[in-house]
């Protein structure tokens, strides 16, 4: 039986990718791959993430800053990503968020600009990609100030426990997992295996976070189907429902139509 999945969260614009992205991107759509978010984390990131969107009919771009980026957004670059946000092939505002982690932003410049992203969510009705790590009890509370305004998003590369999980499900939001699934002994997989599928997205974050088999190697989006493939393993169902309904739960959330074009 056939089934296809969305990568909802890659960044093939990186330039682990300058040699061979065609060829990925190929690889991706004859390995059940029917669909990539490719995600902006600055505003050449974002940029690049709509070149490659608008010459790929199912790969669809997001425009943001990363909390790491957050010190480096000047107030024009900030007026240019904005614009961007009226493309269309823009499907979210993302990779956004609070990362206290490395704190390589003041986590006073990474709050203001996580605000400021949650402002343009709700005036240009996009969905938010959200990157947290070490950061988790902060970035609730800012989304608590707000929980009158109908958040509607994914956590992405889930980093949070089940409670979390339950916490921003509850929000509105969805759950990604990615590569780290497969890995041994990984947090993610009990977290995976609690929240329900209807809830649940898979993604890459490709080039990071490789699974198995392939571990140490690039990742790309033609591996998402491990992460599926773990997900029906834990969850006891065919990967073929799991790739039904997190595509479906994609499709949703960032209001994309599939074409029959490449």
């Amino acid at each position: 039986m056939s089934y296809t999945l969305i990568d909802t969260h890659a960044h093939l614009d990186f330039h682990q990718y300058d040699a061979d992205r065609e060829q990925v991107i190929a690889r991706a759509r004859e390995s059940n791959v029917a669909g990539i978010i490719n995600i902006g984390i600055d505003l050449e990131t974002s940029r690049k993430s709509i070149e490659i969107a608008e010459a790929h009919a199912n790969i669809f771009a997001t425009v943001g800053i990363h909390p790491h980026d957050a010190k480096d957004a000047s107030e024009e670059d900030i007026e240019t990503l904005q614009e961007l946000l009226s493309h269309p092939k823009v499907v979210a505002i993302g990779e956004v968020g609070l990362d206290f982690y490395r704190n390589i932003s003041p986590p006073d410049v990474q709050r203001r600009i996580f605000r400021m992203f949650l402002d343009w969510s709700q005036e240009f009705a996009l969905p938010l990609v959200i990157h947290t790590r070490e950061a988790e009890d902060a970035i609730i509370n800012i989304l608590k100030e707000r929980s009158k305004s109908g958040w509607q998003g994914v956590f992405h590369c889930f980093p949070g426990d089940q409670h979390m999980a339950e916490t921003v499900m509850e929000m509105g939001f969805y759950v990604s997992f990615t590569g780290n699934i497969t890995f041994k002994n990984s947090r993610a997989l009990e977290v995976a295996r609690a929240v329900p599928l209807e809830r649940t997205m898979v993604e890459t974050d490709c080039p990071f976070l490789t699974p198995m088999p392939h571990r140490g190697k690039r990742n790309e989006p033609a591996y998402v189907n491990f992460v599926a493939q773990k997900l029906a393993e834990v969850k006891g169902l065919p990967v073929e429902e799991i790739a039904r309904i997190t595509t479906q739960n994609a499709s949703a959330l960032f209001q994309f139509e599939l074409s029959d074009e490449d």
